[in-house]
């Protein structure tokens, strides 16, 4: 045993040392991260008091703080959200859109990335920028879960720049979700559809409507040439008619 502890001895005190301070600043770093999530906590407790409140400087003094302290944690995502939304209350566009391209530009969730570039599509479409909406979301309308409300959006856009064809296949893939999960309004997007100008967009009955005129517009010339017989054998009988009084007549 001494032999194998003067061997091995000094292996074994570093291996526990090391795993005791491992283990410890495990512990630490866990503590840290709880202490961290419960004062970020707190301040968007404060944040979205002052929101409801409309105190704007209040919520950017607090946001201010929380960017610097805590901007890896969901709390600022929610937090941009809530001052996005504050913004837009209060008429200030711009900042709702600069504080929403803010957060869709960070390392964010994906989820919280997307509902920022959803609502700052929304903010685009309210100051008549219907051209930047597409470039926004064009690229973006195949995503799984906000593939039908970025496809509504894209709708909008294209209507309000007057692409009425564009604006109706963006419609159509917004409804392409099954009713009983739709993540918008598909009745309100069906409006949106049967309001497109004339042509635009052709429901199944008027689509039978027209097909069935199409085939109409097809027999009159059936029936003609059915005229055209019926013409031909009349002056058949007509000459055999006259064939005959003639011959009566030399006889």
């Amino acid at each position: 045993m001494r032999a194998w502890w003067s061997d091995y001895g000094a292996y074994i005190i570093v291996g526990v040392v090391l795993g005791a301070l491992a283990l410890f600043g495990y512990n630490y770093y866990q503590g840290q991260q709880r202490d961290a999530e419960y004062s970020a906590s707190a301040l968007y407790d404060q944040l979205t008091n002052h929101v409801v409140d409309g105190n704007v400087d209040e919520a950017e003094s607090v946001i201010a703080e929380l960017e610097a302290d805590y901007s890896g944690l969901a709390y600022m995502s929610q937090a941009r959200l809530a001052m996005a939304r504050l913004y837009m209350d209060k008429n200030r566009d711009q900042d709702a859109a600069d504080m929403l391209r803010a957060l869709m530009e960070s390392d964010a969730h994906q989820e919280f990335r997307n509902v920022a570039r959803l609502r700052l599509a929304k903010v685009l479409l309210y100051q008549g920028k219907a051209e930047e909406v597409v470039e926004l979301l064009d690229d973006n309308a195949g995503d799984t879960a906000f593939a039908a409300r970025f496809s509504d959006t894209l709708g909008d856009a294209y209507y309000e720049l007057g692409d009425f064809e564009a604006a109706r296949d963006a419609y159509s893939l917004a409804l392409i979700e099954p009713s009983q999960s739709a993540t918008v309004d598909q009745q309100f997007v069906q409006l949106k559809l049967l309001d497109l100008p004339a042509g635009t967009f052709i429901s199944p009955d008027e689509e039978a409507v027209e097909d069935s005129a199409e085939a109409g517009s097809e027999e009159p010339a059936e029936d003609a040439s059915g005229d055209d017989a019926g013409s031909t054998a009349a002056d058949a009988a007509t000459d055999s008619v006259d064939d005959e009084s003639d011959d009566e007549g030399a006889e």
